[in-house]
Formats: structure tokens, C-alpha cells, sequence
């Protein structure tokens, strides 16, 4: 009879069915032992026939023979590879297979054929398999019913992370790359000790992955990505150095470490492909010394011609062969028969977890053992006590079940028990079955008792039942009390680990740095010149300079793309090539790339500066110093808003951790205001917030270490506070503007000589305070516009009072800031609503200092301009070459 069947239900079940397979019994590993199925089933087989670690080996026929017919019905073929690729110590990082015979090389050639091969477990594998037989873990019928096997091993090793897994299922995969054993034991005992440990915790363990080719990891996110959220990538990079040009002898580059996976033939073919091809010239042959008798299983030698750049050729190598590649983490695995993506931590705890339930099993199951024999020893006992009426019973019983009906019926007196057996073993024969005035045998005992020989009951057997007793009792309370608390459990579990750590484990071969592998990424890039914003609320992005227009003296300017209520803090121009070094308010500073900065609309708010740069919550930029390059003879000159200045060389700033380093180290309440880049000779001008302004000399300040407090610049008046710092330009003119949108420039004036003894012997640490020279009016009283002497800025000694720079009143309200200008320079002025307008600076008056300015931008009710900037092109020669 037909039955009519939906195609589309038949299908979709019968695909689902499928894909359940592939997914549980055949790709995925347990997260519990690591192995997939057809491993587990080689292992038990092997177990099976008895090829332990201290064995001789078998022949790997007999092996796939057994796997085939006991648990795993498949072709012989799938079988031998999974037990060549657990035998192949440059597939696994502690192979779980001793091969004896050809089993391949990493040089790519294949195995011989099974029949000629041998194996047997490696003491690795003697570990997962430990305690298999003491009902650990569950089994199941095999594929006909005839054979059990089990659904995991019990798994002490910690074979998923140690050794890793790959595996392609129905919809998804899983790469688990191998790591270092003593990291994952480290870390698993941190988190036996430390429930709570967090991921950095255990990343500072396992900084990450150890394949067993060796090799380089560039660069850390990729492996924060995999350890965090269960998936990421990592660029992996052969060991290889430049053998220079050495007396007449042409460069050569040596490779002696692989990436992980990749054979040493294909390799060779693959860049000999290349020189044929012509996309890499300069090679002039490759040659194979690799020889593993030697202890180097990878020795390439790629010769060179005379005059090739070998680091040029190298990086090629690096961009068009598998002498670098990108692997693709995927912490995927079975979680009770379901897949999951798992971080580090659940990783490892799902594994401490199994061992927990293996150890409570093992530890419930030697205890059932334990008071079993116990229960027949006491029978023994009984019978010691009273010998002569068990001999007497025993010899006048028809039959063997009569004897044991009569000794059912004994009864030994516990006084007898106790000269028999001695006091220790009453004592724990009276913990055992309590305090009784006679003793009877149960139908067990006095089955065991007439199962005795008599000489077993003679006085040397009788001793030796008694040490027994006596030491099982000590084994079951034993067991009883690691029962008794998870802490208990878990102190084996340390041990375990401490000893297979030590037993098994050797040093990290994979180095991991902090270079993300970048190669030609900067011949990419266009250099020029990008506008930088970073907003109040810490956005940061990057726009072309032609996304604005110039526009009018007093233009209301366009709308910036921030969000609501947020406003522009930080604004500046520089090459996308420049490095950034970026100075937080707290004496922090971090260290970037312009073209690294995420590229955004006018309209666009950016990104989070928490993506770009490792901020602390308390942190917010307040200075960005674009240069070219780290060069002696230049330096950094910081203020802060406290009024102290300090000069370090350039060079203490070219090494940047991932976390920052300190900039300068700050008095309580201080905080950074600006920092300029300076060189012998410059002279600069500090600016405060009531319109109050110094110069002196950059010699003034002695150039002192990265981490020191710095010195004196200007003697502040009550409540006020820095608001800006330049280096005077003897050609330029100083722009200060208002935040009321006012601002005027004033002609930096003649270099005034300043007094001698500049206080370079001020001791950085201890505040003191030179001796100050004033200028001719201190508090700027008095002063008019038509004195030749409000045209100019007096140079001074560090750590004066200054001069009146600016009329602070009412109308125009206090100074936001101050920059360095000539004529045909243009400025940027940013508002708090986020209003930006482009202005040229001819366009603003030049005044003496001691006025209020002109207005420079119409702004709307209640907004205020919050910061200023100059558009000029940045000038390449900036670092490293100092200029009279």
C-alpha cells in the first residue's frame, strides 16, 4: 500500500536527522574529553586490547580491526587517519598515539599503509582513559547491541584545550587550536582556587595558543576575541631570520618554523610557483636541510641574489605564501550533546566540572567495593572468633547450603570476638556494626566462609584478614570524607593537575607578541591631511580637511554631526601618517596612528574613543602632539592647569605599552592642559584664563625623566587657572580668542633678553620656587593700547606673573584659548552646540595686548566657543631635523 508523503516534511526531517549526526557522532568534540567519536572509539579499542603506554605495540591493522568491529562500523580508511593524525607530533601537541613505523612527516609525505605500521597508547592517553572500569561514566550499547561503550572518557588529561580539535559539522565548525599544558593546569588550579577569577585573571596564565610547529602569533585582539566571546581570528607567522651579506656571500633568509598545518613541501612548491611566476624576484633557489635526526624538522634556506633587500623579499614571503596566514578560532563543542561556543573560563570549568562528577563516581563506586569486602571480612571475623564451632559446623553438615544455614545461627559472643580478633579490630568491627552482646554471620558471610580454604583460617591467614580489616576500614572513611565536601574533591583535582603539569608538561614553543603583522599597510594609505575631532562625550573620528568650507569673518559656520548635547572638546589637523601621541588629563599618555582612527562624515558622530584607545573611566584627552617620527633633539613641553611645565626628551616617549605610560605625574587636583612640541631656542608663551600671559625660554625648564612632576611656569592670581600654552613664532602674531566670540591678534614683539640665572638647578620634585623678575606691570593695570610695550610679549623668567594678554570683561567673557599665527593661516573655531566655522586670520584685527578684541564668530543665544584650532599643512620635517 503507498502512502502519500509531504517532499518538503520528508526532506526537512530527514536532513535534520542527518545533520544531528554529523553534528553529535562525528564532528564535534565533547567539551568533556575533547575527542570526537571515532577517537574515543580508538582509544577504548586499544584499551581493549591491552596496548597501554608500558606495552609493546600492536599492529595498527589488528587496531582498526577491532575499533571497526566493536564500536565503530565505518570504512577502515577514516579510522587510520584519526589514529595517524593522534599519532603526528606536529598535528597534536601531546599526541595520544605512539606510532612504531612511517606514520608521515610534517614535511607533507603520507603514512605507510596500515599493515605495516604499530601502535599503542601514550601515557597522555593512559590518563583520559584512568578509572574507565570503575563506573565513571555512563555507557551505551554499541551500533549492534553485542558491546558497550562509553559516552565519555573520564578524562583527567584536559585534552580540548591541551591538544585542540577541528571539525566541520552540518551548518557550523570548530578550530580549537592546542595550548600549553602547564598554562591550562596553572589556570585550571587558579580557578579551583578562585572561582571568581576573571578572564584577564586567566589570560595572564594562558596568553594564548601553543601549536606544536611553533611559530609567531601577531598581535593579541584576535586571541581576546576567541578567549571572551568563543570566536576570532589571529594572524600566524613562520620563525624566520635575515642571514645578511657576509664576505661576498649572497643574503639568505632561514625559515625553522612553520605555521601550524603547513608542510614543508608545499611550501617550497608554493613560493618556487611565485619566483616562476615573477611576482617575487631576488630568489635564487631554495634548498631543504631539514632533518629531524638533527633535532630540525624544519631548516628552509630561500638564497638570494647579490643586492636583494631580504627583509623586502621577506615580507613578500609573508604576503603571498603560507609562511603567514590568518587561523580562524572557534571555541565550538558539545555541552550536553548540544554545540556551544564557549569562552576560556566556561572552557575550563566545564572540564572541572566532568572531573568533579568522574571523581564523585569513581570515589562512590571503590566505596561500594570497599564495604562490600568489608562486609565478608567481618563474616571472617566471626569465624576467627569462634574457629572450632565453624570447623565443627562445617564438617558435620550433610551439604554446603545446611552449613550455611547453621552458621546463620551461630551466635559469637562479643567478649570472645574481642580476645579472638584483638582490641583495633572489635573497636572497628563495633563502628561498623555498633555495640552488641553477640555476633551473627549473614547469608553473604557464611557464603564466603564456606568457600574458605582451611588453611585460610590458620593463624598466619587470620592475621593477614585482620590487616586487611583494619585497612579498609581507614580507606572507607577515606572516602567518606572526600564525600563529604566539594573541597575535597577539588584538592585531588589540584593534585592531579600539579602532577601532570609536572609529569607531562615542557615550555611554551609559539611566541606571542604585541605586533599585529601589519606589513605594507602604510604603502596604501594616501598621505594627507585629515581634521581629528574627539567630543566631550568621547567620540573620535577623522574627515578629510575639504569637508569644510572656508567661510567669512563672523559666519555662523556648519553643524559638526554631534550628538545631542554633546560638543567638540579636542580639534586638530594632521597627516593620516603621523603618530599621535595622546596625553590624557591625568599625565597619561597613549600612542596611535592617524590612518588607525575610524574615517567618518562631517554628519557622522564617530566612534567611541574606548575602541581606539585603552582609556580608563576617568580618563579624557587633552592634548594630541601629531609627529613624524621619534628623533633626539627634540622635546615634549607639557603644562598643566596648576601653571607647573615640564620638559622631557621625545625618545622617553617612543615605546608605548597597550595600556599607556605615564606623561608626567601630577599634584592632586592638577591636571594636564597642553603639550608642544619643542627645540633648542624656542621660546613659549603661556595663557591663563583672566587674560593673563608669560614667555620664557624653553631652556628655562631643564629637560628631566618621563615620570617627574616638572617646575614652576607661571605664578597664577586667585582662581585662576592655564587655559593654553604655544611656542612663540618671532614672525607670527598670538591669537587669542573669547569665549563670547571675540579674539584678536597681538605681534609676539622683539626677543627682550631675559635676566640672567634662569633657575635651571630647581629641583623638579620639591616645588621650589626661583627668584622672579617681574615685568613692568604685573597685574596689567594701568595699561593703553597706544604704549609701545602692550605690542609685544616681554620675554621673562619662568615662573613670573606675566603680563595683561587680553580686557577680560563681560563682553567678550573669559579666554578659551590661544594659538600661533601668520597671515594666510586659517583657524577652526568649535562651539559647545557643536556649530564649527572656518575663518582666514587677516581677517582678524591686530591689537595691542591689553584689549578686548573683535568679533570673530556670531554665535546663538546661550552658546559659547569652547575650542580653537589652526589649519596650516603639517611640515614634514618637523622631527627629527632641528632648524636655526
Amino acid at each position: 500500500m503507498i502512502h502519500p508523503l509531504d517532499i518538503v516534511d520528508e526532506l526537512r526531517d530527514s536532513y535534520l536527522t542527518y545533520a544531528q549526526s554529523v553534528i553529535i557522532s562525528r564532528a564535534l568534540p565533547d567539551v568533556r574529553d575533547g575527542l570526537k567519536p571515532s577517537q574515543r572509539r580508538i582509544l577504548v579499542a586499544m584499551n581493549d586490547l591491552g596496548l597501554g603506554p608500558a606495552s609493546s605495540t600492536s599492529k595498527c591493522a589488528g587496531i582498526i580491526g577491532e575499533t571497526m568491529k566493536r564500536y565503530h562500523p565505518h570504512g577502515d580508511a577514516s579510522i587510520y587517519d584519526s589514529l595517524v593524525r593522534m599519532a603526528q607530533d606536529w598535528n597534536l601537541r601531546y599526541r595520544l598515539v605512539h606510532g612504531q613505523g612511517n606514520f608521515g612527516s610534517i614535511a607533507g609525505l603520507p603514512p605507510a599503509a596500515h599493515r605495516y605500521t604499530e601502535a599503542r597508547l601514550t601515557p597522555a592517553a593512559g590518563e583520559l582513559l584512568e578509572d574507565l572500569e570503575r563506573d565513571t561514566v555512563d555507557f551505551i550499547d554499541n551500533y549492534d547491541g553485542k558491546y558497550r561503550e562509553p559516552l565519555v572518557l573520564p578524562g583527567k588529561f584536559p585534552n580540548l584545550l591541551v591538544n585542540g580539535s577541528d571539525g566541520i559539522a552540518v551548518g557550523m565548525a570548530t578550530h580549537i587550536p592546542p595550548h600549553n599544558l602547564r598554562e591550562v593546569c596553572t589556570a585550571l588550579v587558579r580557578l579551583i582556587d578562585e572561582p571568581d577569577a576573571t578572564l584577564a585573571d586567566l589570560i595572564q596564565i594562558v596568553p594564548g595558543p601553543d601549536f606544536p610547529t611553533g611559530g609567531i602569533v601577531m598581535g593579541r585582539q584576535g586571541i581576546l576575541d576567541a578567549y571572551s566571546r568563543g570566536a576570532g581570528k589571529i594572524t600566524l607567522r613562520a620563525r624566520a631570520q635575515v642571514m645578511e651579506e657576509v664576505k661576498g656571500k649572497s643574503p639568505s633568509i632561514l625559515i625553522t618554523e612553520v605555521p601550524f598545518q603547513v608542510t614543508r613541501n608545499a611550501l617550497t612548491e608554493e613560493i618556487g610557483q611565485l619566483v616562476k611566476d615573477e611576482r617575487i624576484a631576488g630568489i635564487g633557489g631554495i634548498r631543504d636541510e631539514s632533518s629531524a635526526r638533527n633535532g630540525e624538522p624544519v631548516r628552509l634556506i630561500v638564497e638570494l641574489k647579490r643586492g636583494t633587500d631580504p627583509h623586502l623579499v621577506l615580507n613578500q614571503l609573508y604576503q603571498f605564501t603560507k609562511l603567514q596566514k590568518t587561523v580562524s578560532i572557534i571555541m565550538l563543542a558539545l555541552v550536553d550533546g548540544r554545540p556551544r561556543e564557549l569562552t576560556l573560563k566556561e572552557m575550563l570549568q566545564k572540564f572541572l566540572d566532568h572531573r568533579v562528577h568522574v571523581i564523585r563516581r569513581r570515589t562512590e563506586y571503590l566505596l561500594r567495593e570497599a564495604k562490600r569486602r568489608g562486609h565478608v571480612l567481618e563474616g571472617q571475623l566471626i569465624a576467627i572468633a569462634d574457629i572450632e564451632n565453624v570447623i565443627k559446623i562445617c564438617r558435620t553438615s550433610a551439604n554446603r547450603g545446611e552449613a550455611k544455614t547453621r552458621l546463620q545461627g551461630l551466635a559469637v559472643p562479643s567478649s570472645l570476638m574481642e580476645r579472638a580478633i584483638g582490641a583495633a579490630a572489635f573497636t572497628a568491627l563495633q563502628r561498623e556494626l555498633g555495640t552488641v552482646t553477640e555476633y551473627r554471620m549473614t547469608e553473604q558471610q557464611a557464603e564466603a566462609v564456606v568457600r574458605l580454604q582451611l588453611g585460610q583460617l590458620a593463624a598466619l591467614e587470620s592475621d593477614e584478614i585482620l590487616k586487611e580489616y583494619l585497612q579498609l576500614r581507614d580507606l572507607i572513611r577515606g572516602y567518606e570524607t572526600l564525600l563529604s565536601a566539594d573541597a575535597n574533591i577539588h584538592a585531588v583535582i589540584r593534585e592531579d593537575l600539579d602532577k601532570m603539569a609536572s609529569k607531562y608538561g615542557d615550555s611554551r614553543r609559539t611566541e606571542i607578541t604585541d605586533d599585529g603583522g601589519d606589513l605594507e599597510i602604510e604603502d596604501l594609505i594616501v598621505d594627507e591631511p585629515n581634521v581629528v575631532t574627539i567630543s566631550h562625550e568621547g567620540f573620535i573620528k577623522r574627515m578629510p580637511l575639504t569637508e569644510y568650507r572656508v567661510q567669512g569673518r563672523g559666519g555662523k559656520g556648519v553643524q559638526g554631526g554631534l550628538r545631542d548635547k554633546d560638543f567638540v572638546e579636542h580639534f586638530f589637523v594632521a597627516s593620516t601618517k603621523a603618530y599621535l601621541l595622546c596625553f590624557a588629563n591625568t599625565g597619561q599618555m597613549y600612542w596611535l596612528k592617524v590612518y588607525k582612527i575610524p574615517q567618518a562624515a562631517r554628519t557622522s558622530a564617530g566612534r567611541s574613543i574606548a575602541n581606539v584607545l585603552s582609556l580608563k573611566p576617568e580618563e579624557k584627552i587633552t592634548s594630541i602632539v601629531p609627529v613624524r617620527e621619534f628623533a633626539e633633539g627634540c622635546h615634549l613641553l607639557m603644562a598643566t592647569r596648576q601653571g607647573t611645565v615640564k620638559k622631557t626628551d621625545l625618545m622617553a616617549y617612543s615605546n608605548v605599552r597597550a595600556g599607556g605610560i605615564i606623561g608626567i605625574t601630577l599634584d592632586a587636583g592638577d591636571d594636564l592642559i597642553n603639550v608642544a612640541l619643542t627645540r633648542p631656542g624656542d621660546e613659549i608663551i603661556l595663557s591663563t584664563q583672566k587674560g593673563m600671559a608669560i614667555r620664557f625660554r624653553e631652556s628655562n625648564a631643564r629637560a628631566i625623566g618621563r615620570t617627574a612632576r616638572g617646575v614652576k611656569g607661571i605664578k597664577l592670581g586667585k582662581d585662576d587657572i592655564i587655559v593654553g600654552m604655544v611656542v612663540a613664532d618671532p614672525d607670527g602674531l598670538l591669537l587669542t580668542v573669547c569665549e563670547n566670540g571675540y579674539g584678536k591678534r597681538t605681534p609676539f614683539g622683539a626677543n627682550t633678553p631675559a635676566p640672567e640665572g634662569t633657575g635651571e638647578g630647581d629641583d623638579e620634585m620639591s616645588g621650589a620656587e626661583p627668584e622672579i623678575i617681574e615685568a613692568e606691570n604685573e597685574n596689567g593695570d594701568g595699561e593703553n593700547e597706544t604704549d609701545p610695550s602692550n605690542m609685544r610679549y616681554r620675554l621673562q623668567r619662568r615662573g613670573g606673573k606675566g603680563v595683561k594678554d587680553v580686557k577680560v570683561t563681560a563682553k567678550n567673557g573669559k579666554v578659551i584659548g590661544i594659538t600661533s599665527v601668520r597671515d594666510g593661516d586659517e583657524i577652526m573655531l568649535i562651539t559647545k552646540d557643536g556649530m564649527v566655522t572656518r575663518s582666514k586670520v587677516d581677517a582678524i584685527r591686530i591689537v595691542g595686548r591689553n584689549t578686548q578684541g573683535v568679533k570673530v564668530m556670531n554665535l546663538s543665544d546661550g552658546d559659547k566657543i569652547v575650542s580653537i584650532a589652526k589649519v596650516a599643512q603639517e611640515n614634514v620635517g618637523d622631527v627629527g631635523e632641528v632648524k636655526e
